[in-house]
């Protein structure tokens, strides 16, 4: 179905539907505002993607899904210079830059570690970006043969994957989990007509609206715990030297095999549920510990501890796109907030874009390879101005967000009820981070569980209410296979204290 020659025919017409200015211009916006979001700590992409959400609403589907797209992995550049400079890492997949980072700069090569970093990132965004290029295509065709059995178990995977790999207790991931199934079930039956836990309140009878249940969740809950946090500690933070933005030869070298490796890693991980730049980064740089020589200098300003990381978060943050674009499946956060914005423009994720919508699945694509180029030119030049960003305090910041997305979700259905609702569930999402509880896998769960349902239901009315359909269809029970293993290595003790290792490196 697809060949050579389809896939060049896409790439003609996706760079077609890039280069419209208007897309150029949103395109620069979105990684403007994420290398902005990566610089500033406290302020994540799937906060201010949750944030913006409602405004793009007003674009057209690509524009609008090229903008989040660029905020998402231009975060993941911009992480990476506070944790050099300041150590202090902008965005959570930045964490562990901050070791040899901002160890490069006390030694005065903190320009190098920032070029390090940023030609490490466009690497991997380039080789991301040539990897969806290659393996979308032959995905979509594999998912064409998928039936309602299938669809089930394939969600019902990537809820399970995203508990196993959600960082913190899986007993609380999987609370998670059921309570976004639940949340999922509001509204009104579409088989029976019935109302389900809507407590008669009539704007809940199409369900809890996604703007809102996002935005709260996780943009004025992250402004609540940032203001708690910056109310201890709301001093400036100053920049240690920059110096030369050009590597050394020795530095080149120990930097580029670890760029590959750690664009292998992320190529890998940003396909997993739960996984992306974040889990990326981690393992990325826990394969470079394991392989530098003992008694080096890795942990205190090696070039590979820094291109390993940065290299990985970037290569997973594009491939994270591969699963939703061709299953339908949001392997994390951002990609389920993605879900909702597609959602919202009427268009339904999964393996019938590449043919019913081939502008915006190629035009997406495209856009990547053009928003890395662009970000390569925000970041290395404009360092400084990035670094002055610093001085603006969290105490002046944050209101000034509560307002623009408060504003914005009012814009969507100009409700009033959608603005207590966002306020409602931004007190569920800071006590959730209180209770050390990640929301990730509820929104997931939240996005996906009403999708599932629909395809248990399919799957039932085709097999007459028999549940052997979905071991009798191979590729079903493949799947079935994979998730009762998943299910049953959380028991495993070998497999615990391997997680509660990682996680805690």
């Amino acid at each position: 179905m697809f060949d050579q020659a389809s896939i060049l025919n896409g790439l003609v017409l996706g760079f077609g539907v890039a280069a419209d200015p208007t897309n150029i211009l949103f395109c620069f916006l979105g990684c403007l505002i994420g290398t902005l979001v990566g610089v500033l700590p406290g302020l994540g992409p799937t906060a201010t993607i949750a944030i913006l959400l409602p405004m793009t609403t007003t674009l057209s589907p690509v524009a609008g899904l090229i903008t989040l797209a660029g905020i998402y992995y231009g975060a993941q550049y911009g992480g990476s210079t506070t944790s050099i400079l300041l150590r202090l890492p902008g965005e959570a997949s930045s964490v562990v830059t901050v070791l040899d980072g901002h160890g490069m700069t006390r030694k005065g090569r903190g320009g190098a570690a920032l070029a390090i970093a940023a030609w490490g990132s466009f690497f991997a965004g380039s080789m991301g970006t040539l990897f969806m290029v290659l393996f979308a295509p032959l995905l979509a065709v594999l998912v064409l043969k998928f039936g309602a059995a299938e669809y089930f178990m394939l969600m019902a995977l990537g809820l399970v994957a995203s508990v196993v790999l959600a960082q913190g207790s899986v007993v609380r991931a999987l609370a998670m989990v059921v309570f976004g199934l639940l949340l999922g079930l509001v509204g009104t039956d579409a088989n029976s007509g019935q109302y389900r836990f809507t407590f008669g309140v009539m704007e809940l009878l199409q369900g809890l609206p996604f703007v809102p249940l996002v935005v709260g969740l996780f943009g004025i809950a992250d402004i609540l715990t940032a203001l708690e946090r910056s109310a201890r500690n709301d001093e400036p933070r100053h920049a240690g030297a920059i110096g030369s933005l050009w590597p050394t030869r020795a530095e080149a070298r120990r930097a580029a095999p670890a760029a590959m490796r750690g664009t292998l890693v992320g190529l890998f991980l940003g396909l997993l549920p739960g996984g992306g730049a974040l889990m990326s980064s981690f393992v990325a740089y826990s394969i470079e510990k394991r392989l530098s020589a003992k008694g080096g200098d890795f942990g205190n300003g090696d070039p590979a501890g820094v291109a390993a990381p940065e290299s990985a978060n970037n290569a997973g943050a594009q491939t994270a796109f591969l699963p939703l674009l061709t299953l339908g499946l949001p392997s994390n956060a951002v990609m389920a907030l993605m879900t909702g914005a597609m959602l919202i423009h009427g268009i339904v994720p999964g393996p019938r874009i590449m043919t019913n919508q081939p502008n915006l699945f190629w035009g997406l694509i495209a856009s990547m390879w053009i928003g890395n180029l662009m970000l390569l030119v925000i970041n290395l030049p404009l360092v400084g101005v990035w670094v002055q960003m610093l001085k603006i305090r969290y105490r002046v910041l944050y209101p000034i967000i509560l307002v623009v997305s408060l504003t914005g979700i009012y814009s969507v259905d100009y409700s009033v009820f959608d603005v207590f609702l966002t306020a409602l569930f931004g007190l569920v999402g800071y006590a959730l981070n209180r209770l050390r509880c990640e929301p990730a896998p509820l929104v997931l769960a939240f996005v996906l569980g009403p999708m599932m349902e629909q395809y248990f239901r399919r799957a039932m009315l085709l097999a007459r209410g028999d549940l052997a359909i979905f071991v009798e269809r191979p590729i079903s029970l493949a799947l079935l296979a994979i998730t009762l293993a998943l299910l049953a290595s959380i028991a495993a003790p070998h497999f615990r204290r391997f997680r509660t290792k990682a996680f805690a490196e």
